[in-house]
């Protein structure tokens, strides 16, 4: 598997980089439905379309390593957001 998995869903682009997901799971906490740990106890797409959007949002921005990043249709990323 590449170190990108990149899903669109609830009209989002949503991006686990795999290089740096740790397995905390919190993405996993948020939207268990949208995400889980492979054998490598690193984060890979269930099913994100059945996450309603905003909690969709959440479980991305949940993460504590920035691994998971997501973008609008006009291209402004969303998360991780900026400070």
């Amino acid at each position: 598997m590449s170190g990108f998995d990149e899903r669109i869903a609830a009209g989002l682009r949503v991006r686990i980089d795999r290089t740096l997901c740790v397995g905390f799971g919190d993405c996993i906490k948020e939207a268990p439905e949208g995400f889980k740990l492979d054998g490598d106890g690193v984060a890979v797409f269930v099913d994100p379309d059945a996450v309603e959007r905003d909690r969709l949002l959440r479980a991305c921005d949940a993460c504590p390593v920035d691994a998971i990043s997501v973008w609008d249709t006009d291209g402004r990323q969303l998360v991780p957001t900026s400070a």
